[in-house]
């Protein structure tokens, strides 16, 4: 299911590797499990996979099934881990240009102030039918606040107030909040967001899963992908030993100076899946002046802006690289009209030459000492990518642990919000 490829790293780390955790490892696996830390820290989401969910499945099926039965879009309002989880999976599931007739299409709003984002997304529902799908903890961050205003008279413009609220879906705090009082107040269709469980740990949550099932994916498969996850941990196989060497690997570099970390792919469908990376690391690990800094390239796209600073320039990173073993569809090389010479390339498939393009970049890299770690996944599935977030999700725990900070709170988030609202105010 998930591979680590440790070849194009330094040989002591791969030594270091091979003789198990180390005292910090070791601790980090302790402190994991340690009931204790449940109690003092956020730790809902580390067995959510293996708990009953066969009644919340049943009713996001049920919520799913009347928007897909009315509408042609569902607006997700969210930002940060309210959103990108939820983005990063649709987009790695659906096909690049691909809307489908049969499903309702996801856009997503509120992770921006722009009003020329507010006001084109305006114009591309006009023909449309649409629900909406507001994600907040507390109702009130700035962006989603604002997005669910504007979108909201929208579709009482739309539909009148009484049609208008039977379109709208929340996911918020199970027991307080701005959202919250606005669904016991109107009767509207409301899921909950676990209290112990932060917003960029919550993808396998309601946050994720309903957008998802209205999308049309099998959110069982998803979150039976994360329950293997999960399971393996408990045998000490695949993903405790993928994750854990992960964190490790991740702090060895730390210690020798590195403070990027490249994270990359070669698939257009993993553009959003990096962001949601970027979040989990960055706001679990950059705080008290410590951690790396998650920085996420597509190649070869990218190797034609940055590959040039990456191969010679200052080497502050490492790259880890996520390579999907088996892509579900290719194409054959085109025949050329013209000498362009690339006739050698026909009668072979573009999968081919992607794969030899890896190759040839993560062997030039390593040739100019930039280190790699591959990440390799079976496929792009829902079940291989509930494996993929629950290993992301764990080896970000373990790292944040390994560093010695709280992976799971962001008090840094704060310092912009309370200039801003102060500014706002004036």
């Amino acid at each position: 299911m998930l591979n680590l490829k440790f070849d194009y790293l330094p040989s002591n780390l791969q030594e270091k590797l091979q003789q198990g955790p180390d005292s910090q490892g070791i601790e980090a696996l302790e402190w994991l499990f340690d009931p204790k830390t449940a109690k003092n820290l956020p730790l809902g989401w580390f067995d959510w996979p293996l708990k009953d969910h066969k009644a919340l499945i049943e009713d996001i099926k049920a919520a799913a099934a009347q928007i897909r039965s009315n509408s042609k879009v569902l607006v997700v309002i969210g930002i940060g881990g309210s959103y990108l989880g939820a983005k990063a999976l649709y987009d790695a599931l659906t096909p690049s240009f691909k809307k489908s007739e049969e499903n309702t299409e996801l856009v997503f709003a509120g992770h921006n102030l722009s009003s020329e984002y507010l006001l084109s997304l305006n114009q591309y529902l006009q023909d449309k039918d649409f629900s909406l799908c507001v994600i907040s903890k507390s109702g009130t961050t700035l962006e989603p606040a604002l997005a669910f205003r504007y979108l909201f008279n929208l579709l009482v413009q739309r539909y009148g107030m009484t049609v208008a609220l039977e379109r709208l879906f929340l996911i918020t705090d199970p027991e307080k909040g701005v959202l919250r009082e606005l669904a016991g107040q109107n009767e509207i269709s409301a899921f909950s967001v676990p209290v112990d469980i932060g917003g960029r740990y919550s993808v396998l949550t309601a946050v994720g899963l309903l957008p998802l099932a209205v999308a049309g994916f099998q959110i069982e498969k998803i979150l039976k992908g994360a329950a293997q996850a999960r399971n393996d941990f408990d045998r000490a196989e695949n993903t405790a030993k993928a994750a854990l060497n992960y964190a490790i690997i991740r702090h060895y570099f730390y210690q020798q100076g590195k403070v990027v970390e490249l994270f990359v792919s070669h698939q257009p469908r993993l553009k959003m899946l990096a962001e949601w990376f970027k979040q989990l690391f960055a706001e679990s690990e950059g705080k008290e002046g410590k951690g790396l800094l998650p920085v996420s390239l597509l190649y070869s796209t990218d190797l034609h802006s940055l590959g040039q600073f990456v191969q010679e320039g200052n080497p502050i990173f490492f790259e880890t690289v996520l390579d999907i073993k088996t892509e579900k569809t290719d194409l054959n090389v085109a025949t050329g009209f013209f000498d362009d010479g690339l006739s050698y390339l026909e009668g072979k498939t573009m999968n081919f030459v992607q794969n030899q393009a890896f190759l040839g970049t993560v062997q030039a890299h390593v040739e100019g000492n930039v280190a790699n770690l591959i990440i390799q996944l079976d496929e792009l599935s829902e079940y291989s990518l509930g494996y993929l977030t629950y290993f992301f999700m764990l080896a970000c725990a373990l790292s944040g642990k390994i560093l010695g900070v709280n992976p799971f709170d962001q008090p840094g988030v704060e310092a912009y919000k309370s200039n801003m609202y102060k500014l706002l105010k004036n």
